[in-house]
């Protein structure tokens, strides 16, 4: 038996699932883009991550799930838009037979690139 090759971008890892799920992971992920246009793809700990000064988010296909990471900041942020999908302090999981929440990863996103340049901007106030 062959191990799979570990996707080093993030088209490659979509390649590896079903056309249902890789249709909605292009979704997210133009999503993502189009929240975080100044963003650079990256895959970091094995999952399609957008990093802007650091990680931004990360998101992952699961049997029956979307896993989304943006770190615990996105998910307190948040909270009462996510409560109504599982997850834990850093991430949320869609169901993948429910409606994806396109606008809410997108506005976590925003929050997330906010939250990023804020820190870089303390980060270069400090030097």
């Amino acid at each position: 038996m062959e191990a799979k090759a570990t996707p080093t971008t993030i088209d490659e890892y979509i390649a590896t699932f079903p056309a249902n799920v890789q249709a909605i992971l292009q979704k997210i992920r133009a999503t993502i883009r189009k929240a975080a246009p100044q963003a650079e793809e990256a895959i970091s700990y094995q999952m399609p991550t957008f990093k802007l000064n650091g990680n931004l988010v990360h998101f992952a296909a699961f049997k029956n799930h979307i896993g989304f990471y943006p770190v615990p900041s996105g998910i307190e942020k948040f909270k009462k838009e996510l409560s109504a999908y599982k997850g834990a302090k850093g991430s949320v999981q869609f169901p993948l037979d429910r409606p994806i929440p396109y606008g809410l990863i997108s506005k976590i996103v925003k929050f997330r690139v906010k939250e990023n340049l804020e820190k870089a901007k303390a980060k270069a106030r400090k030097k």
